[in-house]
């Protein structure tokens, strides 16, 4: 390996997943070519925690130069950016607020009425679920917040999560374009989920929705959640179901995929081999509980050490996808957190005579709700910890891996990287000495 210390490449390689998700750097080439003199309005209506670094990235480049655009972006509190004509609007995530809300409404009314010479063009990341909120008719935001609340808690996956939203709400699922035709709308878009499904990133607010009403309600039952009243009431009404493919209203909308995690995971394969390490991605959409998607990683880093099988070492191990978090402790810690604190864990269990390091992050640089954008392991995590009176199991069974890693000063704390590729993961298996 060329780099100093494992800490030192495992960050390095997480700073390469970032880097190939820069707004700066993959908004410009998907944008359309100049429109002629004649041709109508171009409206931006974005959501996201990358929005408004895509909106200034726009602005920088668009062909006919800002002073030509209109609109606004809703993005996370404290991810915000300076724009010149593009207002930015900061909100509420994982659980959406009133300035959501607002944002809502208003990008709805933006695009109402336009004729076929008018462009809308939507830029969307993670986050946008949350950041552009409006609830269906009869449901109110106390309503969405309970039931997002409850979601968040109940270890459902994002795709499931996004299901109920889209159909508790008057702007996802495709609503949003129905409303601005017969416009033409260009959606840019940077993923966050595992198969970088349009009607997914952001719920879909300009793209068809495959699912139903009957979906959503059989979710809320799957995870005991009792939902209000008017949430019950509106998935049996028939207006709830959202816009399906065969839609009129969605046929001038297109839809372009900008950044993906599989492209940030192959950015850091490279980057590894660029050290003297061999990478291996397992791929962009590893789901499941965090505790348990570790323990198979664990055994895989074992098998290098011990076998040097599927990569004999050095080698490193990289994954993408969202896991989940079931919450039965009072501790604080997000997914990529308790990943790793269940890693590390694992890993004690297993004495072998390789050094095995790790890294876990969100690519937005929020792990769940907390400060960090997630944390790292050494081989030496547990007896520091150890050393410092933190029992590692008893806080990983408290859901408490933030706790675990601020006391032994292994968080990673980035601030927002105003980009979101979902979760980043390298588990680094080196010869010892």
């Amino acid at each position: 390996m060329t780099m100093n210390t494992p800490q030192i490449l495992l960050r390095s390689l997480f700073d390469a997943a970032l880097a190939v998700a820069d707004p700066a750097r993959c908004v410009p080439p998907h944008l359309p070519p100049p429109r002629g003199k004649t041709m109508g309005r171009t409206i931006v209506i974005g959501a996201g925690k990358a929005a408004a670094a895509m909106a200034l990235a726009l602005e920088r480049h668009w062909p006919g130069g800002p002073e030509s655009l209109e609109g606004f972006v809703v993005t996370r509190y404290g991810h915000g950016m300076p724009c010149r004509r593009i207002e930015v609007i900061e909100a509420s995530h994982p659980v959406p607020d009133s300035a959501g809300e607002v944002a809502a409404q208003r990008a709805l009314q933006a695009v109402r009425g336009l004729s076929a010479d008018d462009l809308v063009l939507v830029l969307l990341s993670g986050g946008g679920s949350a950041l552009l909120v409006a609830p269906a008719p009869g449901v109110t935001l106390a309503d969405k917040q309970a039931v997002t609340r409850a979601l968040l808690a109940s270890g459902a996956s994002i795709h499931e999560i996004n299901c109920v939203r889209k159909h508790l709400s008057a702007i996802k699922g495709g609503r949003l374009a129905a409303a601005a035709w017969p416009a033409r709308v260009l959606t840019l878009a940077i993923s966050d989920v595992p198969g970088d499904d349009p009607a997914t990133i952001a719920s879909g607010p300009t793209v068809a929705d495959p699912t139903s009403s009957a979906d959503a309600r059989e979710i809320l039952q799957r995870y005991a959640i009792d939902p209000p009243r008017s949430v019950r009431e509106w998935l049996l009404d028939a207006a709830s179901e959202t816009p399906k493919p065969d839609a009129t209203r969605l046929s001038t909308s297109e839809y372009r995929v900008i950044a993906t995690p599989q492209q940030a995971l192959v950015a850091a394969a490279e980057a590894a081999r660029k050290a003297g390490v061999t990478p291996l991605v397992l791929g962009d959409a590893i789901e499941g509980e965090a505790r348990e998607v570790a323990r198979v990683l664990a055994g895989m880093a074992l098998s290098c050490a011990q076998h040097g099988t599927p990569l004999p070492v050095p080698c490193v191990l990289l994954s993408g996808g969202e896991t989940t978090v079931t919450m039965k402790g009072r501790g604080r810690g997000g997914r990529n957190a308790e990943f790793l604190l269940a890693l590390a864990v694992a890993l004690a269990a297993q004495p072998t005579s390789a050094d095995i390091s790790a890294i876990a992050c969100d690519t937005d640089g929020i792990d769940g709700s907390e400060d960090n954008a997630g944390a790292m392991a050494t081989p030496d995590t547990l007896a520091r910890a150890a050393a410092a009176g933190v029992d590692a199991r008893a806080m990983l069974a408290d859901n408490d891996a933030y706790g675990f890693f601020a006391a032994i000063g292994d968080l990673v704390v980035t601030g927002p990287t105003r980009t979101n590729v979902n979760d980043f993961r390298a588990i680094l298996i080196a010869r010892r000495g």
